[in-house]
């Protein structure tokens, strides 16, 4: 399979769909918005932008599976799309800038394909297996940021699941004291392409599911950054708990998270 030419393929797609977003933005309205659960909210762009997502994807790999935010789990053979159509939905439905189009494809147990198009910005982040991460054609690279002091890192905020919310916000506390400090920009797709270009120096957030982290996780890879789950081992695309960094910041950065993520 040449999946150069694919991953270009599938930038097309993603900017058609981006199109389309764009597009619906004009004229969304906010009874169009239905919650899945308190505050994951959906709404027919959403749907529809992955229904183009699958068909165009399906096309490409005529045999392939999906796993994709609003239908259900499709697994077959050797190749699985890993797609969320609009990841930000609460920004897009607030008129906020910062909202995605992820579409990572996994190979057995291997992601080897990474596309996220931020629509709002037409910013086009791709990679494959073995290349470089690049940015609307220009190569990118994580940051050279070694000291966490110096560091600008990003987080979400959990909306259903509270398990862990005084661990997290101990953490996010020191982080606030002890860094340049913390955004929350609503896309963990956009997160990881921003640690990836070096915007960002570091990402975390739990309650997390593959279709948020496929793609990006890629690109933070091949952009010379790192990729754990919480306990720094590798169950990050299902263990819905990430941790990305440019690398040279990750061993300080553990140190402290694991005093407050036992």
């Amino acid at each position: 399979m040449d999946l150069e030419r694919l991953t270009f393929s599938v930038c097309r797609l993603c900017e058609e769909t981006g199109a389309f977003l764009r597009q619906e933005a004009k004229r969304f309205k906010q009874s169009d918005i239905r919650e899945k659960s308190h505050a994951n909210l959906v709404t027919y762009v959403d749907e529809q932008a992955e229904q183009r997502l699958m068909e165009g994807l399906t096309k490409l790999i005529p045999d392939s599976g999906f796993i994709a935010e609003e239908s259900p789990e499709r697994l077959q053979g050797e190749f699985t799309w890993i797609i969320d159509p609009l990841d930000g939905t609460t920004n897009y439905v607030h008129g906020l800038p910062v909202y995605s189009i992820s579409v990572g494809l996994r190979k057995g147990d291997e992601v080897v394909l990474g596309v996220v198009y931020e629509a709002g910005q037409r910013e086009l982040f791709y990679t494959w297996q073995g290349a470089p991460s690049r940015l609307n054609g220009e190569v990118i690279r994580v940051s050279g940021t070694s000291i966490l002091g110096e560091s600008l890192f990003a987080t979400g905020f959990p909306y259903y699941d509270y398990s862990r919310l005084d661990e997290y916000l101990n953490f996010f506390r020191f982080l606030m004291q002890h860094t340049r400090g913390i955004r929350r920009l609503g896309s963990a797709a956009a997160d990881l392409a921003y640690v990836a270009c070096g915007r960002l120096d570091g990402f975390y957030e739990y309650g997390l599911r593959p279709w948020d982290v496929a793609a990006g996780s890629l690109l933070v890879t091949n952009a010379g950054g790192k990729i754990c789950d919480f306990h720094e081992g590798e169950n990050w695309l299902f263990g819905q708990e990430i941790v990305a960094t440019n690398g040279l910041v990750h061993r300080s950065f553990h140190d402290h998270f694991n005093t407050y993520f036992k």
